[in-house]
């Protein structure tokens, strides 16, 4: 299996290359692409290094797969000609997401859409995966009819130059702003660029991608998304409600179930997710389930991943998993 991890110099790229040695992938070759500065340089992986090709030269070694973490406009440019040459991209930017041609996956969720023909899989927004992780079981066996969601994202979700901000910010040091404010002891209610409704893009991406991974497009959604000083994982305060009544014991039951998800929700020990616990690990932790007795049919829950793992490269490594091991490459 020849692979191409397109952006492995950047925050994502790296974890992905962690991901791919922790979890074994079936690699030849690996094929590490970069930006036109970075060729040439470096990167390790299982304690080799490789040197980062061009993406003309990735793309002429025609890979079996290719990884993308490098932009939205470097997929829109790149993707298609991997794809013409035979290479299945999985791409981690939301350029593909809402093309309805192009398949939006959760593996967990809806791999078994895939096919051979598909050659450009759209990864979902980090703050979107992870909650639709913990409410695909629950829409399955209550239907959802509403969310109303507030996260609380990692300024790792922005990259490096943000985690660089908070660093100098702590220390009292003037540097380079990935921020419009400060982020140190600060919540900046800004996640992305606004758009004409008054929404950020982030906060759309969760309506959009939720619609389109669990097929349902009746399913009413709002969201406020925050920026905080955090660096190990989102979390998300989702307030879900049903069609159908529910029994708690039942919905900790049915997300105990489901693969990928933790649950850690006991008031009596002080258990629940936290991103200081969440990060470096793949699964989504789900906690704080109770009632919202305002409302009939209605859930609160609080959600928690390292947004670097199951939101980015975790989930994509898992995509290009399902494809191997169903000969779809």
């Amino acid at each position: 299996m020849k692979v191409a991890v397109v952006g492995a110099t950047g925050m994502v790229g790296h974890v992905m290359l962690q991901v791919l040695a922790e979890r074994n992938f079936p690699i030849t070759e690996l094929i590490p692409v970069a930006s036109a500065r970075s060729v040439g340089k470096t990167v390790s992986y299982k304690g080799k290094d490789y040197t980062i090709s061009s993406m003309e030269d990735a793309i002429a070694a025609r890979p079996d797969i290719a990884i993308f973490s490098a932009g939205g406009a470097t997929s829109l440019e790149f993707a298609p000609k991997f794809a013409a040459v035979g290479t299945t991209v999985v791409d981690n930017s939301s350029a593909w997401r809402m093309d309805p041609e192009k398949k939006l996956i959760v593996p967990e969720i809806n791999a078994s859409e895939l096919e051979d023909t598909d050659k450009i899989i759209a990864n979902p927004n980090c703050s979107t995966i992870q909650m639709v992780l913990a409410l695909a079981p629950l829409h399955k066996k209550y239907k959802i009819k509403r969310l109303v969601i507030s996260t609380y994202q990692s300024i790792t979700g922005t990259g490096v130059k943000a985690v660089q901000q908070l660093e100098n910010e702590y220390k009292g040091e003037q540097g380079e702003m990935a921020y419009p404010y400060p982020i140190h002891r600060n919540a900046i209610p800004a996640c992305d660029v606004f758009t004409d409704n008054g929404y950020t893009k982030e906060e759309m991406k969760l309506v959009n991608e939720t619609q389109k991974i669990l097929g349902d497009k009746s399913i009413a959604v709002t969201a406020t998304a925050v920026r905080i000083p955090v660096v190990g994982g989102h979390s998300e305060a989702i307030n879900v409600q049903f069609e159908n009544d529910f029994d708690l014991a039942e919905v900790r039951q049915i997300l105990q179930a489901q693969e990928g998800v933790t649950v850690q929700d006991n008031p009596d020990t002080n258990t629940y997710p936290m991103p200081i616990y969440a990060e470096g690990k793949n699964d989504v932790f789900v906690g704080r389930l109770r009632r919202d007795f305002s409302q009939e049919n209605t859930l609160n829950m609080w959600v928690v991943a390292d947004n670097l793992r199951k939101g980015a490269a975790t989930n994509a490594v898992q995509i290009a998993e399902y494809l191997a091991a169903k000969e779809l490459v």
